[in-house]
Protein backbone atom coordinates (compact mmCIF):
# COMPACT_ATOMS: atom_id res chain seq x y z
CA UNK A 1 0.00 0.00 0.00
CA UNK A 2 3.05 2.54 0.30
CA UNK A 3 4.09 1.71 -2.19
CA UNK A 4 1.37 2.46 -4.19
CA UNK A 5 1.17 5.61 -2.56
CA UNK A 6 4.30 6.77 -3.18
CA UNK A 7 3.27 6.14 -6.72
CA UNK A 8 0.29 8.44 -7.00
CA UNK A 9 2.32 10.82 -4.83
CA UNK A 10 5.00 10.97 -7.40
CA UNK A 11 2.61 10.81 -10.49
CA UNK A 12 0.57 13.89 -8.66
CA UNK A 13 3.79 16.12 -7.61
CA UNK A 14 4.45 15.87 -11.22
CA UNK A 15 1.32 16.46 -13.00
CA UNK A 16 -0.39 19.47 -9.67
CA UNK A 17 3.11 20.54 -8.55
CA UNK A 18 4.92 20.55 -11.95
CA UNK A 19 8.27 19.25 -10.46
CA UNK A 20 8.96 18.20 -13.50
CA UNK A 21 9.27 21.79 -14.71
CA UNK A 22 9.34 23.92 -11.65
CA UNK A 23 11.35 21.23 -9.34
CA UNK A 24 13.58 19.79 -11.41
CA UNK A 25 15.54 18.97 -8.05
CA UNK A 26 12.65 17.85 -6.58
CA UNK A 27 12.18 15.28 -9.38
CA UNK A 28 15.61 13.64 -8.73
CA UNK A 29 14.81 13.42 -4.83
CA UNK A 30 11.13 11.88 -5.67
CA UNK A 31 12.90 9.44 -8.15
CA UNK A 32 15.16 8.19 -6.37
CA UNK A 33 12.64 7.72 -3.15
CA UNK A 34 10.81 5.58 -5.70
CA UNK A 35 13.53 3.59 -6.86
CA UNK A 36 14.15 2.56 -3.15
CA UNK A 37 10.57 2.01 -2.36
CA UNK A 38 10.68 -0.39 -5.82
CA UNK A 39 13.86 -1.95 -3.99
CA UNK A 40 12.20 -2.32 -0.83
CA UNK A 41 9.19 -3.92 -2.59
CA UNK A 42 11.05 -6.12 -4.37
CA UNK A 43 12.66 -7.73 -1.14
CA UNK A 44 9.02 -7.52 0.50
CA UNK A 45 8.35 -9.74 -2.00
CA UNK A 46 11.35 -12.17 -2.05
CA UNK A 47 12.03 -12.19 1.71
CA UNK A 48 8.79 -12.08 3.82
CA UNK A 49 10.43 -11.31 7.26
CA UNK A 50 11.02 -7.93 5.34
CA UNK A 51 7.98 -6.73 5.05
CA UNK A 52 7.36 -4.58 8.40
CA UNK A 53 10.17 -3.09 8.16
CA UNK A 54 9.68 -2.23 4.74
CA UNK A 55 6.42 -1.21 5.53
CA UNK A 56 7.86 0.88 8.50
CA UNK A 57 10.32 2.41 6.23
CA UNK A 58 7.51 4.07 4.07
CA UNK A 59 5.67 5.69 6.87
CA UNK A 60 8.81 6.71 7.86
CA UNK A 61 9.60 8.60 4.45
CA UNK A 62 5.80 9.96 4.31
CA UNK A 63 6.12 11.57 7.41
CA UNK A 64 9.44 13.05 6.55
CA UNK A 65 7.83 14.24 3.47
CA UNK A 66 5.01 16.12 5.68
CA UNK A 67 7.58 17.34 7.62
CA UNK A 68 9.80 18.46 5.11
CA UNK A 69 6.61 20.32 3.46
CA UNK A 70 5.73 22.10 6.24
CA UNK A 71 9.24 22.99 7.96
CA UNK A 72 11.26 23.90 5.13
CA UNK A 73 10.82 26.66 2.52
CA UNK A 74 11.91 25.13 -0.58
CA UNK A 75 8.99 22.95 -0.26
CA UNK A 76 6.51 25.33 0.65
CA UNK A 77 4.60 24.32 -2.57
CA UNK A 78 4.25 20.74 -1.80
CA UNK A 79 1.51 21.74 1.03
CA UNK A 80 -1.21 21.14 -1.14
CA UNK A 81 0.58 17.45 -1.26
CA UNK A 82 0.24 17.14 1.94
CA UNK A 83 -3.38 18.13 2.55
CA UNK A 84 -4.69 15.49 -0.15
CA UNK A 85 -2.16 12.61 1.17
CA UNK A 86 -1.45 13.38 4.73
CA UNK A 87 -4.98 11.77 5.92
CA UNK A 88 -4.63 8.29 4.25
CA UNK A 89 -1.12 8.52 5.42
CA UNK A 90 -1.67 9.12 9.02
CA UNK A 91 -4.47 6.40 8.63
CA UNK A 92 -2.20 3.84 7.69
CA UNK A 93 0.33 4.98 9.99
CA UNK A 94 -2.01 4.84 13.23
CA UNK A 95 -3.34 1.34 11.74
CA UNK A 96 -0.14 -0.39 11.81
CA UNK A 97 0.90 1.03 14.71
CA UNK A 98 -2.33 0.14 16.92
CA UNK A 99 -2.08 -3.07 15.30
CA UNK A 100 1.72 -3.22 16.55
CA UNK A 101 0.82 -2.18 19.85
CA UNK A 102 -2.87 -2.99 20.58
CA UNK A 103 -3.56 -6.30 18.72
CA UNK A 104 -6.99 -6.97 20.60
CA UNK A 105 -8.37 -3.28 20.24
CA UNK A 106 -7.36 -3.62 16.36
CA UNK A 107 -8.71 -6.51 16.11
CA UNK A 108 -11.89 -5.39 17.64
CA UNK A 109 -12.04 -2.15 15.66
CA UNK A 110 -10.64 -3.23 12.39
CA UNK A 111 -13.75 -2.36 10.20
CA UNK A 112 -13.21 1.30 11.90
CA UNK A 113 -9.83 1.35 10.49
CA UNK A 114 -11.77 0.71 7.06
CA UNK A 115 -14.08 2.77 6.70
CA UNK A 116 -11.16 5.50 7.84
CA UNK A 117 -9.23 4.84 4.62
CA UNK A 118 -12.35 4.60 2.62
CA UNK A 119 -12.88 8.62 3.41
CA UNK A 120 -9.46 8.98 3.39
CA UNK A 121 -9.47 8.42 -0.12
CA UNK A 122 -12.34 10.18 -0.70
CA UNK A 123 -10.80 13.17 0.86
CA UNK A 124 -7.67 12.47 -1.69
CA UNK A 125 -9.60 12.11 -4.44
CA UNK A 126 -11.20 15.14 -3.66
CA UNK A 127 -8.10 17.08 -3.43
CA UNK A 128 -7.37 15.42 -6.77
CA UNK A 129 -10.44 17.32 -8.14
CA UNK A 130 -10.31 20.66 -6.07
CA UNK A 131 -6.15 20.90 -7.12
CA UNK A 132 -6.97 19.97 -10.95
CA UNK A 133 -9.98 23.24 -11.09
CA UNK A 134 -6.97 25.13 -8.81
CA UNK A 135 -4.42 24.20 -11.36
CA UNK A 136 -6.43 25.30 -14.22
CA UNK A 137 -7.60 29.01 -12.24
CA UNK A 138 -3.17 28.73 -11.73
CA UNK A 139 -3.37 28.61 -15.69
CA UNK A 140 -5.30 30.58 -16.65
CA UNK A 141 -4.23 33.11 -14.18
CA UNK A 142 -0.75 31.91 -15.65
CA UNK A 143 -1.82 33.15 -19.30
CA UNK A 144 -3.60 36.21 -17.91
CA UNK A 145 -0.22 37.06 -16.24
CA UNK A 146 1.47 36.08 -19.70
CA UNK A 147 -1.50 38.16 -22.06
CA UNK A 148 -0.61 41.26 -19.45
CA UNK A 149 3.25 41.03 -19.65
CA UNK A 150 3.09 40.52 -24.00
CA UNK A 151 0.51 43.92 -23.81
CA UNK A 152 3.08 45.36 -21.64
CA UNK A 153 5.78 44.87 -23.62
CA UNK A 154 3.46 46.18 -26.73
CA UNK A 155 3.02 48.82 -24.82
CA UNK A 156 6.25 49.69 -23.96
CA UNK A 157 7.74 49.53 -27.64
CA UNK A 158 5.01 51.34 -28.55
CA UNK A 159 6.35 53.83 -26.04
CA UNK A 160 9.25 53.30 -27.06
CA UNK A 161 8.46 54.22 -31.00
CA UNK A 162 6.24 57.21 -29.69
CA UNK A 163 9.44 58.70 -27.64
CA UNK A 164 11.81 58.30 -30.55
CA UNK A 165 8.87 60.35 -32.93
CA UNK A 166 8.47 62.69 -30.14
CA UNK A 167 12.47 62.99 -30.07
CA UNK A 168 12.48 62.96 -33.91
CA UNK A 169 8.78 65.98 -34.14
CA UNK A 170 11.15 67.75 -31.15
CA UNK A 171 14.45 67.57 -33.85
CA UNK A 172 12.29 69.00 -36.36
CA UNK A 173 10.29 71.92 -34.17
CA UNK A 174 13.65 72.73 -33.30
CA UNK A 175 14.79 73.16 -36.87
CA UNK A 176 11.68 75.00 -37.64
CA UNK A 177 11.76 77.28 -34.81
CA UNK A 178 15.75 77.81 -36.03
CA UNK A 179 14.73 78.20 -39.71
CA UNK A 180 11.69 80.67 -38.44
CA UNK A 181 13.79 82.64 -36.22
CA UNK A 182 16.51 83.41 -39.08
CA UNK A 183 13.08 84.26 -41.49
CA UNK A 184 11.92 86.70 -38.86
CA UNK A 185 15.81 88.22 -38.69
CA UNK A 186 15.65 88.37 -42.42
CA UNK A 187 12.21 90.16 -42.43
CA UNK A 188 12.62 92.48 -39.68
CA UNK A 189 15.89 93.46 -41.74
CA UNK A 190 14.15 93.93 -45.22
CA UNK A 191 11.93 95.90 -43.17
CA UNK A 192 14.07 98.41 -41.60
CA UNK A 193 15.46 98.77 -44.93
CA UNK A 194 12.19 99.38 -46.29
CA UNK A 195 11.41 101.95 -43.77
CA UNK A 196 14.56 103.63 -44.12
CA UNK A 197 14.01 103.16 -47.95
CA UNK A 198 9.96 104.74 -47.51
CA UNK A 199 11.76 107.65 -45.45
CA UNK A 200 14.33 108.50 -48.35
CA UNK A 201 11.84 108.33 -50.62
CA UNK A 202 10.05 111.13 -48.56
CA UNK A 203 12.96 113.27 -48.30
CA UNK A 204 13.52 113.19 -52.60
CA UNK A 205 9.47 114.27 -52.38
CA UNK A 206 10.73 116.72 -50.11
CA UNK A 207 13.82 118.29 -52.12
CA UNK A 208 11.88 119.99 -55.12
CA UNK A 209 9.52 121.66 -52.76
CA UNK A 210 12.68 122.65 -50.65
CA UNK A 211 14.73 123.87 -53.67
CA UNK A 212 11.82 125.72 -54.60
CA UNK A 213 11.34 127.16 -51.06
CA UNK A 214 14.43 128.14 -50.50
CA UNK A 215 15.14 129.90 -54.23
CA UNK A 216 12.28 132.79 -53.12
CA UNK A 217 14.12 133.85 -50.06
CA UNK A 218 17.42 133.70 -52.03
CA UNK A 219 16.32 135.85 -54.98
CA UNK A 220 14.98 138.22 -52.56
CA UNK A 221 18.42 138.48 -50.79
CA UNK A 222 20.24 138.60 -54.48
CA UNK A 223 17.78 141.42 -55.88
CA UNK A 224 18.26 143.44 -52.47
CA UNK A 225 21.70 143.15 -52.14
CA UNK A 226 22.30 144.41 -56.09
CA UNK A 227 19.96 146.92 -55.34
CA UNK A 228 21.60 148.02 -51.83
CA UNK A 229 25.25 148.40 -54.25
CA UNK A 230 23.55 150.45 -56.74
CA UNK A 231 22.62 152.97 -53.48
CA UNK A 232 26.03 152.74 -51.88
CA UNK A 233 26.96 154.17 -55.25
CA UNK A 234 24.56 156.97 -55.22
CA UNK A 235 25.19 157.43 -52.02
CA UNK A 236 29.05 158.26 -52.60
CA UNK A 237 27.99 160.62 -55.44
CA UNK A 238 25.95 162.26 -52.96
CA UNK A 239 28.30 162.43 -50.21
CA UNK A 240 30.47 164.27 -52.59
CA UNK A 241 27.57 167.02 -53.27
CA UNK A 242 27.01 167.52 -49.90
CA UNK A 243 23.28 167.02 -50.27
CA UNK A 244 22.21 165.76 -47.12
CA UNK A 245 18.41 165.48 -47.89
CA UNK A 246 18.98 162.91 -50.69
CA UNK A 247 21.84 161.31 -48.63
CA UNK A 248 19.33 160.42 -46.02
CA UNK A 249 16.87 159.13 -48.32
CA UNK A 250 18.77 157.11 -49.74
CA UNK A 251 20.38 155.84 -46.05
CA UNK A 252 16.53 155.42 -45.11
CA UNK A 253 15.96 152.85 -48.56
CA UNK A 254 19.55 150.47 -47.68
CA UNK A 255 17.75 150.65 -44.17
CA UNK A 256 14.53 148.97 -45.63
CA UNK A 257 16.60 146.77 -47.73
CA UNK A 258 18.79 145.63 -44.60
CA UNK A 259 15.82 144.79 -43.34
CA UNK A 260 14.20 142.52 -46.14
CA UNK A 261 17.41 140.73 -46.81
CA UNK A 262 18.22 139.76 -42.70
CA UNK A 263 14.10 138.72 -43.08
CA UNK A 264 14.95 136.67 -46.00
CA UNK A 265 17.86 135.09 -44.65
CA UNK A 266 16.31 134.26 -41.96
CA UNK A 267 13.61 132.52 -43.80
CA UNK A 268 16.55 130.98 -45.72
CA UNK A 269 17.80 129.39 -42.97
CA UNK A 270 14.67 128.29 -41.09
CA UNK A 271 13.99 126.09 -44.50
CA UNK A 272 17.46 124.49 -44.52
CA UNK A 273 16.69 123.69 -39.85
CA UNK A 274 13.41 121.93 -41.70
CA UNK A 275 15.40 120.36 -44.22
CA UNK A 276 18.11 118.96 -42.11
CA UNK A 277 15.48 118.11 -39.30
CA UNK A 278 13.56 115.95 -41.29
CA UNK A 279 16.22 113.99 -42.93
CA UNK A 280 18.34 113.49 -39.70
CA UNK A 281 17.21 110.16 -37.64
CA UNK A 282 14.64 110.75 -35.10
CA UNK A 283 16.37 110.33 -31.46
CA UNK A 284 12.93 108.66 -30.72
CA UNK A 285 12.75 111.58 -27.55
CA UNK A 286 9.53 113.51 -27.58
CA UNK A 287 9.90 117.47 -27.88
CA UNK A 288 7.83 120.52 -27.03
CA UNK A 289 6.66 121.27 -30.68
CA UNK A 290 4.07 124.20 -31.86
CA UNK A 291 1.73 121.91 -34.08
CA UNK A 292 0.10 124.43 -36.54
CA UNK A 293 4.14 125.70 -37.55
CA UNK A 294 4.82 121.93 -38.35
CA UNK A 295 1.47 121.58 -40.39
CA UNK A 296 2.05 124.57 -42.52
CA UNK A 297 5.73 123.76 -43.56
CA UNK A 298 4.90 120.69 -44.48
CA UNK A 299 2.16 121.47 -46.42
CA UNK A 300 4.28 123.92 -48.55
CA UNK A 301 6.76 121.86 -48.86
CA UNK A 302 4.85 118.97 -50.28
CA UNK A 303 2.92 121.60 -52.51
CA UNK A 304 6.22 123.01 -53.81
CA UNK A 305 7.77 119.60 -54.14
CA UNK A 306 4.85 118.39 -56.44
CA UNK A 307 4.70 121.71 -58.27
CA UNK A 308 8.27 121.21 -59.10
CA UNK A 309 7.90 117.84 -60.08
CA UNK A 310 5.03 118.38 -62.49
CA UNK A 311 4.59 122.24 -63.93
CA UNK A 312 0.99 121.15 -64.76
CA UNK A 313 -0.26 120.58 -60.90
CA UNK A 314 -2.05 122.87 -59.23
CA UNK A 315 -4.22 122.75 -56.18
CA UNK A 316 -5.63 125.13 -53.47
CA UNK A 317 -4.73 124.73 -50.20
CA UNK A 318 -7.01 125.43 -47.07
CA UNK A 319 -5.56 125.74 -43.95
CA UNK A 320 -7.94 126.63 -40.36
CA UNK A 321 -5.01 126.29 -37.29
CA UNK A 322 -6.43 126.59 -34.21
CA UNK A 323 -3.86 129.49 -31.89
CA UNK A 324 -5.18 127.43 -28.43
CA UNK A 325 -3.09 124.30 -30.20
CA UNK A 326 0.26 125.90 -29.38
CA UNK A 327 3.16 123.20 -28.10
CA UNK A 328 2.52 119.23 -28.19
CA UNK A 329 5.33 117.04 -26.93
CA UNK A 330 5.67 114.74 -29.97
CA UNK A 331 8.69 113.68 -31.95
CA UNK A 332 8.47 116.21 -35.03
CA UNK A 333 10.10 114.36 -37.33
CA UNK A 334 7.83 111.00 -37.18
CA UNK A 335 4.70 113.84 -36.76
CA UNK A 336 6.28 115.86 -39.80
CA UNK A 337 6.57 112.63 -41.74
CA UNK A 338 2.97 111.57 -40.74
CA UNK A 339 1.41 115.05 -42.20
CA UNK A 340 3.79 115.36 -45.39
CA UNK A 341 2.52 111.55 -46.52
CA UNK A 342 -1.35 112.51 -45.92
CA UNK A 343 -1.04 115.64 -47.40
CA UNK A 344 0.76 114.26 -50.41
CA UNK A 345 -1.84 111.54 -51.16
CA UNK A 346 -4.12 114.44 -50.94
CA UNK A 347 -2.58 116.46 -53.37
CA UNK A 348 -2.59 112.76 -55.02
CA UNK A 349 -5.93 112.18 -55.55
CA UNK A 350 -7.19 115.49 -56.75
CA UNK A 351 -4.50 115.53 -59.33
CA UNK A 352 -6.26 112.27 -60.07
CA UNK A 353 -9.64 113.30 -60.28
CA UNK A 354 -8.67 116.06 -62.40
CA UNK A 355 -6.98 113.38 -64.94
CA UNK A 356 -9.82 111.63 -64.79
CA UNK A 357 -12.56 114.50 -65.56
CA UNK A 358 -10.86 115.43 -68.45
CA UNK A 359 -11.04 112.20 -70.15
CA UNK A 360 -14.65 112.14 -69.50
CA UNK A 361 -15.47 115.84 -69.59
CA UNK A 362 -13.71 118.58 -70.00
CA UNK A 363 -16.47 121.01 -69.65
CA UNK A 364 -16.86 119.02 -66.14
CA UNK A 365 -12.80 118.95 -65.34
CA UNK A 366 -13.47 123.07 -65.74
CA UNK A 367 -15.56 123.61 -62.91
CA UNK A 368 -13.78 120.98 -60.88
CA UNK A 369 -11.54 123.17 -58.48
CA UNK A 370 -8.89 120.94 -56.97
CA UNK A 371 -8.72 121.32 -53.29
CA UNK A 372 -6.62 120.04 -50.18
CA UNK A 373 -7.54 121.07 -46.53
CA UNK A 374 -5.66 120.97 -43.12
CA UNK A 375 -6.96 121.99 -39.77
CA UNK A 376 -5.61 122.07 -36.29
CA UNK A 377 -8.27 122.30 -33.17
CA UNK A 378 -7.31 121.96 -29.28
CA UNK A 379 -9.72 119.38 -27.68
CA UNK A 380 -10.37 118.74 -23.98
CA UNK A 381 -7.96 115.40 -24.38
CA UNK A 382 -5.14 116.92 -26.80
CA UNK A 383 -4.87 117.79 -30.38
CA UNK A 384 -6.53 117.30 -33.82
CA UNK A 385 -5.28 117.41 -37.23
CA UNK A 386 -7.53 116.76 -40.12
CA UNK A 387 -6.14 116.78 -44.10
CA UNK A 388 -9.34 116.67 -46.36
CA UNK A 389 -9.28 116.68 -49.97
CA UNK A 390 -12.35 116.60 -52.64
CA UNK A 391 -10.54 113.96 -54.77
CA UNK A 392 -11.69 110.34 -55.86
CA UNK A 393 -12.71 108.58 -52.58
CA UNK A 394 -12.18 105.56 -51.79
CA UNK A 395 -14.39 102.87 -51.42
CA UNK A 396 -15.13 101.23 -48.39
CA UNK A 397 -13.02 97.45 -49.77
CA UNK A 398 -9.91 100.16 -49.89
CA UNK A 399 -10.69 101.56 -46.99
CA UNK A 400 -10.50 98.20 -44.87
CA UNK A 401 -6.88 97.85 -46.19
CA UNK A 402 -5.36 101.15 -46.48
CA UNK A 403 -3.53 101.05 -43.33
CA UNK A 404 -1.77 97.44 -45.01
CA UNK A 405 1.86 97.48 -45.44
CA UNK A 406 2.42 97.22 -49.01
CA UNK A 407 -1.53 97.79 -49.99
CA UNK A 408 -1.45 100.98 -52.43
CA UNK A 409 -3.89 101.91 -55.35
CA UNK A 410 -0.96 103.85 -57.42
CA UNK A 411 0.44 102.69 -60.21
CA UNK A 412 3.60 100.11 -59.93
CA UNK A 413 6.58 102.28 -59.25
CA UNK A 414 4.91 105.54 -57.97
CA UNK A 415 4.08 104.19 -54.48
CA UNK A 416 5.47 101.47 -52.29
CA UNK A 417 2.51 101.07 -50.04
CA UNK A 418 4.38 101.86 -46.66
CA UNK A 419 3.17 105.56 -46.14
CA UNK A 420 0.16 104.88 -44.30
CA UNK A 421 1.16 102.24 -42.46
CA UNK A 422 4.42 103.56 -41.27
CA UNK A 423 1.89 106.70 -40.30
CA UNK A 424 -0.55 104.45 -38.51
CA UNK A 425 2.35 102.72 -36.61
CA UNK A 426 3.65 106.50 -35.76
CA UNK A 427 0.58 107.93 -34.36
CA UNK A 428 -0.26 104.67 -32.43
CA UNK A 429 3.50 105.04 -30.77
CA UNK A 430 2.63 108.40 -29.42
CA UNK A 431 -0.63 107.00 -27.92
CA UNK A 432 -3.09 108.71 -30.67
CA UNK A 433 -5.64 107.11 -33.40
CA UNK A 434 -5.32 107.66 -37.01
CA UNK A 435 -8.63 106.76 -38.91
CA UNK A 436 -10.33 107.70 -42.59
CA UNK A 437 -13.84 108.57 -43.33
CA UNK A 438 -14.52 108.80 -47.44
CA UNK A 439 -17.51 109.47 -49.87
CA UNK A 440 -17.20 107.74 -53.44
CA UNK A 441 -19.47 109.60 -55.88
CA UNK A 442 -20.11 108.90 -60.09
CA UNK A 443 -17.28 111.49 -61.96
CA UNK A 444 -19.97 111.48 -64.76
CA UNK A 445 -22.82 113.29 -62.52
CA UNK A 446 -20.14 115.35 -60.76
CA UNK A 447 -21.27 114.51 -57.34
CA UNK A 448 -19.04 115.14 -54.44
CA UNK A 449 -16.54 112.86 -53.16
CA UNK A 450 -13.86 113.33 -50.82
CA UNK A 451 -11.25 111.80 -48.14
CA UNK A 452 -10.47 113.29 -44.88
CA UNK A 453 -7.51 111.82 -42.29
CA UNK A 454 -8.15 112.57 -39.09
CA UNK A 455 -4.97 112.39 -36.38
CA UNK A 456 -5.55 112.55 -32.75
CA UNK A 457 -3.01 113.30 -29.93
CA UNK A 458 -3.09 113.46 -26.45
CA UNK A 459 -0.98 115.53 -24.33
Amino acid sequence: MDFILLIIAFRFLQTHAQTKELFPEWQSIFLKALIASSCLLALNIVFDSLEEITRWIGHAVNLYVVYAAYNRKVFEPLKPFVYAFFPVVLVHVIEDLTELIAPDFYDRWDNLFGTASIFAWIWLVAQFIINRKQRKALELERIKAAHQELEFRKSQKLKDALEIQVAERTAEITAQKESLEKTLHELRAAQSQLVHSEKMASLGELTAGIAHEIQNPLNFVNNFSELNKELLEELKVELAKGDLDEIKLIVSDLEANEEKIVHHGKRADAIVKGMLQHSRSSTGVKEPTNINELADEYLRLSYHGLRAKDKSFNASMETDFDDEVGTVAVIPQEIGRVILNLVNNAFYAVSEKKKQLITIDSELASTYKPTVWLSTKRTTNGVEIRVKDNGTGMPDSVKDKIFQPFFTTKPTGLGTGLGLSLSYDIVKAHGGELSVTSQTSELENGQESWTEFFISLTN
